[in-house]
């Protein structure tokens, strides 16, 4: 009898252990972003409205562009905007919005005043992700409250095209 039980703790350990290797593996895999054509294209390009999930109508992402343009002009602080249909292989919207960003290069690299906010409708998500300098006035305080408040209300409606507008300029009133 403790022969069995103990070949049933063995087989236990070794099923845990098994999950708990997938897990991590699972949790250490991302893009290369320089692979995948829509991103290297919008890297070469600059685009700062990147509708890939086509959330957005055509007249809607030209005043987005238009707002955020005008914005870099005035301010050289730069924000750009996703819409995604999948994050995998990643499990966190954030990494892959940092992971993003960082491969776009965004903002000024002298002032690191860059600033992507990304969403994933199948996945139910929005994040908003600063560079280091960025950070020193949209602390993640600021730009959780901005989603919470004014993006996902708006989102809960139906209107993501409202949610994105409207964060936007919060953001930009409250950078400036």
């Amino acid at each position: 009898m403790k022969t069995v039980q103990y070949f049933l703790l063995i087989i236990i350990c070794l099923n845990f252990s098994f999950c708990k290797t997938k897990t991590v593996q699972k949790e250490n895999k991302k893009l290369d972003f320089k692979t995948i054509k829509r991103y290297k294209t919008t890297k070469e390009n600059g685009t700062i409205i990147n509708d890939y999930d086509f959330v957005f109508k055509h007249q809607e992402e030209t005043e987005l562009s238009e707002i955020l343009y005008d914005y870099n002009i005035k301010t050289t602080n730069q924000i750009v905007v996703v819409t995604v249909d999948s994050i995998e292989p990643y499990n966190d919207l954030q990494k892959f919005a940092v992971d993003l960003a960082t491969y776009w290069k965004i903002g000024n690299a002298e002032k690191d005043n860059g600033l992507v906010i990304v969403l994933c409708k199948p996945c139910r998500k929005v994040s908003i992700v600063t560079g280091y300098g960025t950070e020193k006035v949209l602390t993640d305080k600021i730009c959780s409250d901005i989603i919470e408040n004014t993006i996902i209300p708006q989102f809960k409606e139906g209107n993501y095209y409202f949610g994105i507008k409207k964060g936007i300029e919060e953001i930009i009133q409250k950078w400036e």
